[in-house]
């Protein structure tokens, strides 16, 4: 394995714990800053955005250049919006931080994955991406609980200090053990059409199904999980020193949930989907019923975790399904799908709160949300069989025909080893 696939890993971890270990230290940068909840809540929501804006518009600026010294030059974007927050007098300054580190989030990810690939034997392309957003996992069940509790016992700004000081290791591993890549968009010029051919995959109404039913899904889930900390505290009883080990717990269950559901999808995706979406309803309105005893929302936060990411490879590789050969551009736009369910969720989350409907209902909410979701996927995939039921669409005539003829195990785009891994690994 080449050592810099761990650098590459290194800024995965670091970025995946900034955009999540916020949410456990919401009561005390609420506090610090003198605002409300849901004003503390946007710091979530203005990060999610900013994601979307840096996957689309920062990854179409950078691509004239070579891939290892934009990668640099992101991570020194990433580290220098941590160390605005770190230093933050006032609430608008942090949230100016958390937009400029969000920037590099989705091009990091998205030019990082190619550059990984390119470290590798063709064989071994997909294996070296999952290394890279094991990162991202790790900051999930480790990096955020931790970091919570580091930021309980030393002050919230300790935490954004060590997540500056990951940016700079990270920063020195790309720089000394990344070997020098090629241009961000050389897969593209290879490509057939350029960007023109992957603008294409826009012309699938299922690829526009698909990316609603990943804001609507992700972000029912993340729109509970956003204000976990209150409900935890105020509702079920928990302390505030309780709260980063039930966030290891939820952390195990997104990694679990994000395996599992990874192999149900190359099954049958739009069946996966659908099964986890009405579960994932059943244990958010399960949850928002029993917040107030410990046992039960102990095993609500596993599920929830669970079940919750058990969607994203699913969701991800159906983009990419019906992308057909074009599913670059379809699969970084669904990655900013996510960070948009990610403001939705918390946004709506906080309206209730701000409406005095009480700590419940970010959940209450998050299961709308996620029912919703669960509409437009029983939609799109009736869509489907009919299309199916139709009779397959031979050859490559249209993005959407040919994705809609076959299972994902079957279609060309899904037997890429590429995204697979990408969608796998649970990338936003």
């Amino acid at each position: 394995m080449p050592i810099g696939l761990l650098a590459l890993a290194l800024g995965g971890f670091g970025i995946g714990l900034t955009e999540f270990v916020i949410m456990g230290l919401l009561p005390e940068v609420a506090t610090d800053f003198q605002v409300s909840e849901a004003t503390a809540g946007w710091l979530i929501s203005g990060y999610a955005l900013a994601v979307v804006v840096g996957a689309l518009l920062l990854t179409a600026a950078v691509t004239r250049f070579e891939r290892k010294p934009v990668l640099a030059v992101l991570l020194v974007l990433f580290i220098g919006g941590n160390l605005i927050s770190a230093v933050a007098p006032e609430y608008s300054m942090m949230m100016i931080g958390r937009i400029v580190a969000a920037l590099a989030h989705g091009a990091f990810f998205g030019i990082g994955a190619v550059v990984a690939a390119d470290m590798v034997a063709p064989t071994k392309k997909a294996g070296a991406i999952a290394i890279m957003f094991t990162g991202l996992t790790a900051a999930n069940v480790l990096g955020v609980p931790f970091g919570t509790m580091l930021g309980q016992a030393a002050g919230w700004r300790s935490t954004f200090w060590a997540i500056t000081g990951i940016g700079v290791l990270a920063l020195v591993g790309i720089m000394t053990l990344v070997p020098k890549t090629g241009r961000a968009d050389a897969p593209a010029r290879s490509g057939a059409g350029g960007l023109r051919g992957e603008l294409s995959a826009f012309r699938s109404g299922q690829v526009w199904l698909s990316i609603l039913v990943t804001i609507l899904g992700y972000g029912g889930m993340f729109g509970a999980f956003t204000y976990i900390a209150f409900t935890l505290t105020e509702v079920t009883g928990f302390s505030a020193a309780t709260v980063p080990w039930l966030l290891i717990l939820f952390g195990v269950g997104l990694f679990v949930g994000n395996t599992v559901g990874g192999k149900a999808a190359d099954r049958n995706v739009d069946r996966t989907l659908l099964v986890v979406l009405a579960v994932l309803v059943v244990i958010l309105v399960a949850f928002a019923l029993t917040a107030g005893n410990q046992p039960l929302t102990i095993a609500s936060i596993i599920l929830m975790g669970g079940f919750g990411f058990a969607t994203v490879p699913g969701l991800q590789m159906r983009v990419m399904k019906y992308a057909n050969g074009a599913p670059t551009l379809a699969s970084g736009a669904n990655i900013g799908a996510f960070n948009v369910g990610n403001a939705l969720g918390a946004w709506l989350g906080g309206v209730t709160i701000t409406a005095g409907l009480g700590y419940t209902s970010p959940i209450w909410a998050g299961a709308l949300i996620t029912l919703l979701g669960l509409g437009v996927m029983a939609f799109a995939a009736a869509g489907a069989k009919r299309r199916t039921e139709a009779g397959p669409v031979s050859g490559t005539t249209t993005a959407e025909g040919s994705g809609a003829a076959v299972e994902p195990a079957a279609a060309p785009a899904d037997a890429e080893p590429v995204p697979v891994a990408d969608a796998r690994a649970g990338a936003r």
